[in-house]
């Protein structure tokens, strides 16, 4: 795609928002907010006489409708277990996704908050029992069409991706070449040696997909659910220093051992999960680079500062990988 032939979304203007909504035989106010994301798009839409829904098109050719509709069960099976989860509104004949003018579409209902405090213990205590129920479900069945976060997916195919299509600077190019084939060699040998159970997780789980109200957290955008070791859905929910992590996740088995059982070995997939996220990160906005959206919001990306500074981060990512897991149980 060059930079003179319109995107797909191009097309998604605020009238067809609203005769899309319409079209599922909502009445709007017209009144359209554009929420911040940019993977899919999505837009708070207000109505008449009610309260706003959100509306989420989804990326063309992104997912299939089989994998979409595997993240909608997903989320209504855990809504009906009375978790704290924003499942899609399906209509009367439980159809919850829905097409109009070439694009998938679904809508959500409204959910406030604000994202949750990660340094309050007592927040990560909730947090961590909400995902191991959330992990209980998704134990009960694997996804038939869902992708698994893994190696091959997150790791390979971002690097190869980012060399062949001329993303590294010329003079970053045997660094990073480098970097990342003993980066991979070090991810294979942590693959081989650590060996877990696939769940059905949410894949995304940062504080920007919690919404905490009440005293409690919602989670929103299943998106990117997957098949995973269960420790996908813990480690995103770290920072600080090593005491501090250790101290978090204490505090997040803490509550997720209540309600599914949690094997402390996969605290060894940690370092390794984090760095197939960045992997995958920088592949993920240099997919993206012909959505018009995109260089407008990451205008850092894709300067020689950006490569030198992820080669940097990439370096310290492979030391971390040798580090020993956090040790919460005392011996892992």
């Amino acid at each position: 795609m060059t930079a003179s032939t319109p995107h797909p979304y191009d097309k998604l203007t605020p009238d067809r928002v609203l005769d899309a909504i319409e079209s599922q035989g909502f009445i709007t106010d017209a009144r359209i907010l554009a929420l911040n994301s940019y993977e899919n798009r999505v837009y708070q839409v207000g109505l008449d006489e009610k309260e706003p829904v959100i509306v989420k098109f989804y990326r063309p050719d992104r997912w299939s409708q089989e994998q979409i509709l595997e993240e909608h069960r997903f989320s209504q099976e855990l809504r009906e277990m009375e978790l704290p989860i924003v499942a899609p509104i399906a209509d009367e004949n439980n159809n919850t996704l829905f097409e109009f003018d070439g694009f998938q579409f679904a809508i959500f209902p409204r959910q406030g908050g604000y994202a949750p405090e990660l340094d309050n213990l007592d927040n990560l205590l909730v947090l961590g029992r909400c995902l191991g129920r959330i992990h209980k479900l998704g134990a009960s069945k694997p996804f038939s069409h869902r992708p698994t976060i893994n190696l091959q997916r997150f790791g390979i195919e971002s690097t190869e991706y980012l060399i062949e299509h001329g993303f590294i600077p010329d003079s970053l190019k045997e660094a990073y070449q480098t970097l990342t084939r003993d980066l991979l060699h070090r991810l294979a040998q942590v693959e081989n040696q650590h060996s877990f159970p696939l769940i059905r997780v949410h894949g995304d789980c940062h504080n920007g997909n919690i919404l905490w109200r009440n005293n409690g957290p919602h989670f929103v955008d299943f998106d990117d659910t997957a098949m995973a070791p269960a420790i996908q859905d813990l480690w995103m929910l770290l920072s600080g220093d090593r005491q501090s992590q250790t101290l978090q996740m204490a505090e997040i088995l803490e509550g997720y051992s209540e309600f599914f059982d949690f094997n402390p070995a996969e605290l060894n997939l940690v370092e390794y999960f984090r760095t197939l996220r960045l992997l995958n990160y920088s592949a993920w906005l240099a997919r993206r680079w012909e959505d018009p959206a995109f260089p407008k919001a990451f205008t850092w990306f894709n300067t020689e500062r950006y490569w030198a500074e992820h080669i940097l981060e990439l370096r310290e990512q492979l030391a971390a990988l040798d580090e020993p897991p956090l040790a919460i149980f005392g011996q892992i």
